[in-house]
C-alpha cells in the first residue's frame, strides 16, 4: 500500500499518540483569529489543574506579556464564553469570585469537571413544583420583574418569575432588603450569558442565601449601585463604571505624572 501523498507546501503534521500530560483544545479556540496572547492564555488556563490560580499576577509570572495584555486577553475570553466569573458566598459569609474555564462555551459544569461534585440543584433549569407552593409575596414578583431595569438581559417569563419568587420571599423573610437582593442578583454578571438568566438567578439565590437576621436590616441607599470590576493591575475587585485599575494601582502612576 502506497504512502499517502504529502502536500507540496504548507505544514505537514508529524502526529504522536499521547496518553497523558496533554490538553485537548477545540479548533474554534486554537484557530481563533486575533490576538495570539488570547489563544495562548486560554490554552494555558485549560491545561492547569482545578484550583490553580489564574489571577493577572499569577499569569504574568508565566507569560512575558505585561498586565495590560493579559487583562485584555482575559476580558476577550470572558466575552466569548471561554471563561465565566461568578460571585458566590464563601466561608463566614465572605463574597468571593470564582472563575470557570470552559472547553466549549456554554457547556454544562457536569460535562467538564472530570467527576467533581456537580453544581447545586438550583443551577439546573428551574421548574414549577409538582405540588402547589405558598403564594409568593407581591414584593418578590415585583423585584424579579424589575431586574431588566438593572440589566436588560435579565428579562424573565411569567413562569420563571413564579418559579423564583419563593426563593426571593425566603430572602425577604430572613431580613434581606429588596435593594440587597437586587444587588446580589445583578452585581458582577459575566459579559456574556450562555444560559437562560433564570438558571443563573436560581443559582445565586441558593448559594448566596443569607442567614436569618435577628437585628433590623441596615438602611440601604436606593441609588444605582456601581458594578464590580477586576483591576487590570492587581486583579482585585473594585467598583467602577468601566474596566481599568483600582485606586491603589492608579496612585503610583498619578504620582509620577504629578512629579
Amino acid at each position: 500500500m502506497s504512502a499517502p501523498s504529502r502536500p507540496s507546501s504548507g505544514v505537514i503534521h508529524i502526529r504522536t499518540r499521547q496518553t497523558s500530560h496533554f490538553t485537548v483544545l477545540a479548533n474554534r479556540l486554537a484557530q481563533r483569529a486575533g490576538s495570539a496572547v488570547t489563544v495562548g492564555v486560554a490554552a494555558y488556563i485549560l491545561s492547569l489543574p482545578d484550583g490553580a490560580p489564574i489571577t493577572i499576577a499569577a499569569l504574568c509570572t508565566h507569560f512575558a506579556e505585561g498586565k495590560t495584555a493579559i487583562a485584555e486577553a482575559l476580558r476577550e475570553l470572558e466575552a466569548e464564553g471561554w471563561l465565566e466569573r461568578r460571585i458566590e458566598r464563601g466561608p463566614r459569609g465572605r463574597i468571593i469570585t470564582r472563575t470557570f474555564a470552559y472547553d466549549v462555551p456554554g457547556a454544562e459544569p457536569e460535562e467538564r469537571t472530570g467527576g467533581q461534585e456537580p453544581e447545586p440543584q438550583p443551577e439546573r433549569e428551574p421548574s414549577l413544583p409538582s405540588s402547589p407552593a405558598p403564594e409568593p409575596a407581591p414584593e418578590a414578583t415585583s423585584l424579579l420583574a424589575a431586574l431588566p431595569h438593572r440589566d436588560r438581559r435579565l428579562l424573565l417569563s411569567e413562569r420563571e418569575i413564579m418559579t423564583l419568587a419563593p426563593a426571593v420571599t425566603d430572602w425577604l423573610d430572613r431580613g434581606a432588603a429588596p435593594q440587597e437582593i437586587t444587588e446580589a442578583l445583578t452585581s458582577g454578571l459575566p459579559a456574556r450569558l450562555n444560559r437562560r438568566p433564570a438558571r443563573l438567578l436560581a443559582h445565586r439565590l441558593a448559594v448566596l442565601r443569607p442567614p436569618v437576621r435577628t437585628a433590623p436590616p441596615p438602611q440601604h441607599d436606593r441609588s444605582p449601585v456601581t458594578p464590580l470590576q477586576n483591576c487590570d493591575g492587581c486583579d482585585r475587585a473594585f467598583r467602577a463604571d468601566r474596566p481599568g485599575r483600582c485606586r491603589g494601582c492608579r496612585a503610583p502612576a498619578e504620582a509620577r505624572r504629578a512629579a
